[in-house]
């Protein structure tokens, strides 16, 4: 059982599924059993300035073939990172949120192929102009950062501009696909293959805390909400232009709406954050996932998740195909 497309073809994989890199969150084992389980895993550099972190996790993946990911303006303040990173041959760089160049041409350069994650069509045209081999088209209901276009209209219009402008670009969806509902929706509107981001989250091998975990299971997709309030007790400089989906909570709540005045007392938020996170309390620490949180309903090794995906699409599409008289 496959779904066949331009990405499985141009990547060497079985099925249209690549993990998100996840910061962190997505380390060795996970991406290790994507791959395994015929999608590609990508391992979650984030902000990461360890290379240490990369050695073990790559590791951790064992003898399977994985990608890697990173928060673009994070890694130019430790742009040698990457050169860690392609070291260890990876199967592919994936890189969001940030002008992709002079990382884009260094990475293409050692034949690696380049993932460009975008949330706009102007994203989109400077991605083509730098050669980017994937557009992942992220829509709003992501978990984490992201933008404010949702997936069902950002997917098409991108697919519409590659055509145009660069057939030979692959194109995947992200933003709310954690099923074969979602995965057959995506191959509908232009895509090659999908980016999961929340569903892979809730897996055996993904690094999240079990208090996390249970706080998701007992969710839905109307317990998210965008905001900034978590990067400022982080402090994570991220651009406005970026907000981070997570689930509600006590912090969030507290915070919401006076962001100027949590910055004046951030340093002690932020010790309170810290050890809510070591502690895995959800009431106060970051549970970053999407609105297809409403969709899961167990943690469930990744191997399972791909299959059941990829079994889910495949009869949504002979589905219909069947209504066509």
């Amino acid at each position: 059982m496959s779904i066949t497309t331009r990405l499985t073809e141009q990547l060497g994989i079985t099925h249209p599924i690549v993990s998100a890199p996840m910061d962190v969150i997505a380390g060795g084992r996970l991406a290790g059993a994507v791959s395994a389980a015929g999608g590609l895993g990508m391992l979650g550099g984030g902000y990461t300035e360890d290379a240490d972190w990369f050695e073990r996790e790559f590791a951790a993946a064992g003898n399977q073939s994985v990608g890697c990911g990173f928060i673009t303006w994070a890694l130019r303040r430790s742009p040698h990172i990457l050169d860690v990173v392609m070291a260890r041959k990876p199967k592919a760089i994936f890189l969001s949120f940030d002008d992709p160049e002079p990382f884009a041409s260094h990475i293409k350069a050692a034949g690696v192929p380049v993932f460009c994650q975008l949330q706009t069509r102007a994203d989109a045209e400077r991605a083509i102009a730098c050669g980017a081999d994937v557009i992942v088209a992220q829509g709003t209901e992501a978990g984490g950062h992201g933008g404010t276009r949702a997936t069902l209209t950002l997917v098409p219009e991108i697919a519409d501009l590659i055509a145009k402008r660069a057939p030979q670009t692959l194109l995947c969806a992200a933003g709310g696909i954690a099923d074969g509902r979602g995965l057959a929706a995506a191959l509908m509107l232009g895509a090659d293959g999908v980016v999961v981001g929340t569903r892979f989250w809730a897996s055996r091998e993904a690094l999240v805390h079990p208090g996390l975990h249970a706080a998701a299971l007992a969710a839905g997709g109307d317990d998210t909400v965008r905001q900034s309030v978590l990067d400022i007790v982080r402090a994570r400089p991220w651009p406005a232009r970026y907000t981070g989906r997570v689930l509600w909570n006590d912090m969030v709540r507290e915070w919401i709406g006076r962001e100027a005045e949590l910055r004046a007392v951030c340093d002690a938020q932020a010790v309170r954050y810290r050890e809510a996170t070591k502690a895995g309390d959800a009431k106060l620490a970051a549970t970053i996932v999407g609105e297809a949180v409403g969709l899961i309903h167990a943690i469930e090794p990744a191997a399972d998740i791909v299959e059941r995906m990829v079994a889910g699409a495949e009869a949504m599409l002979k589905h219909g195909a069947a209504l066509v008289r």
